[in-house]
């Protein structure tokens, strides 16, 4: 039963359905003889008949029954209102959350869908069981209706507080869930344009002759996501939608961007091939001097100077070799453009240039570190005890005795210089390892330096 049905037209019809009879009744009487109606008036008006013409207890019991049914189908039409506002809103939050909270909510509403159920029946069945029309309304049936139409209504309003309780706590659910949905088209607009983008720069740069096809196949994979986009979150969903459309947008964006660069990505291609050509070329030149600079080295200097650089021309000869082969793999993959191919094997050959490149450093720099050395040790000395009174001079700043700490360590790294020192008057001093000594001294004190300062930082 539809709120319309439940709330039929029959203000006035009391008043109405006496105002005729009265009229009909005054009629008549105009029409008689003038002995009838001398006959008939006293009856009349002398309130002598059983007929009441205007109203009585029993017509204002039917009026108050009549009252009661207004008003319970007003308040049915309410709740029926509400409840399918709230449908609405409910089915809005099961289509984007599918959350614990959410649940709940659904589970809710059904249980006042339930109540809704039992209080409308109730409405109906008060409706159904009284006809107020009717001529000859007991004033016994006028109470008993007024009082279950009351009863009816009271249960609505009660259930549309409930109803209403419900949903001021779903606002929160319903708020997000709309700003999903407002959400929804645009991404979903925003993926195709991303897409419609990718395709018109890859078909741009095919259109200057350069090939893209692992592009055009990250685009062909895309087409699938593209499919369910376009069978809508009715099927797959608000949220997996829009992450899905948030994903194409990525993607496409990226394939676009790549599209775009690949005229320069080739430019660059090709410097790169004449660079790193350029530059193995010279390190062979190079490689080529390491063998004079060790004889250097075993003439004049002890064999632990040295012995360490004897595979540096083979290792490094092997590296540029190697590196020859991969730029002429690079070079074909650049002729095929094959650009993830031709960049993969034009880091491998500068990895392999690096790597030659610090070798053949190596051996120039050893003989140049040495050659210092041997002619005057007191520089190397003076530099590395500076570096160790310079901590001891942080580390007793503001004490009287020095960090156990800090002492420590620096009173290892003095006596470590001595030693080194020392060595030095040998018949044939290991200037390499003397080096190397040093070189730990001064690491050492910087630890304990940098260690002082990070107390003083923190307060410690």
């Amino acid at each position: 039963m539809t709120a319309t049905d439940a709330r039929p037209s029959t203000k006035g019809k009391a008043t109405g359905g006496r105002t005729a009879a009265t009229l009909r009744d005054a009629v008549a009487l105009m029409l008689l003889p003038l002995p009838l109606l001398a006959a008939a008036l006293p009856g009349a008006f002398a309130g002598g008949g059983t007929r009441r013409w205007f109203g009585g207890r029993d017509e204002s019991r039917r009026a108050d029954a009549q009252a009661a049914k207004d008003a319970a189908a007003e308040a049915f039409y309410e709740l029926d209102s509400a409840q399918r506002d709230l449908e609405i809103s409910v089915e809005t939050i099961t289509a984007v959350d599918s959350s614990p909270r959410a649940r709940q909510a659904v589970e809710d509403f059904a249980a006042l869908g339930r109540r809704i159920d039992e209080v409308s029946h109730a409405y109906i069945t008060a409706v159904d069981a009284h006809d107020l029309d009717r001529d000859g309304l007991e004033p016994s049936v006028a109470d008993r209706a007024t009082t279950e139409l009351t009863r009816a209504k009271d249960d609505l309003v009660r259930v549309k507080g409930e109803l209403d309780r419900y949903a001021r706590g779903l606002g929160p659910l319903l708020g997000s869930a709309e700003t999903q949905l407002a959400r929804l088209a645009p991404a979903v607009e925003r993926a195709r344009q991303a897409l419609l983008g990718a395709t018109g720069a890859l078909d741009g740069v095919r259109a200057s002759g350069l090939k893209a096809d692992d592009l055009a196949a990250r685009l062909a994979a895309l087409a699938p996501e593209l499919t369910k986009l376009n069978q809508g979150a009715g099927r797959h969903g608000v949220a997996e939608t829009l992450q899905r459309a948030d994903q194409v947008v990525r993607e496409a964006e990226a394939i676009r961007t790549e599209a775009e660069r690949l005229p320069e990505r080739a430019a660059e291609i090709d410097r790169r091939l004449v660079s790193l050509r350029t530059r193995a070329q010279a390190l062979t030149t190079r490689t080529s001097g390491v063998e004079p600079i060790l004889s250097e080295l075993r003439r004049r200097f002890s064999a632990e100077c040295w012995q360490d650089l004897q595979h540096v021309p083979e290792q490094a000869a092997r590296d540029v070799r190697q590196a020859e082969e991969k730029l002429a793999e690079a070079v074909t993959a650049r002729r095929e453009q094959s650009w993830p191919d031709a960049t993969a094997r034009l880091g491998t050959v500068r990895a392999l240039l690096n790597h030659a490149d610090e070798a053949v450093s190596a051996a120039g720099e050893r003989l140049r570190l040495l050659d210092a050395v041997a002619k005057d040790p007191k520089k190397e000395i003076e530099r590395t005890r500076f570096a160790v009174r310079d901590a001891q001079r942080l580390a007793m700043t503001g004490r009287s005795t020095p960090d156990p700490r800090h002492a420590g360590p620096l009173d290892s790294a003095v006596a470590r210089l001595d030693r080194a020192i020392a060595a030095l008057e040998a018949r044939h001093p290991d200037y390499w390892h003397f080096l190397t000594e040093t070189e730990a001294v001064r690491q050492s004190a910087a630890r304990v330096v940098s260690d002082i300062r990070e107390g003083l930082g923190s307060g410690a």
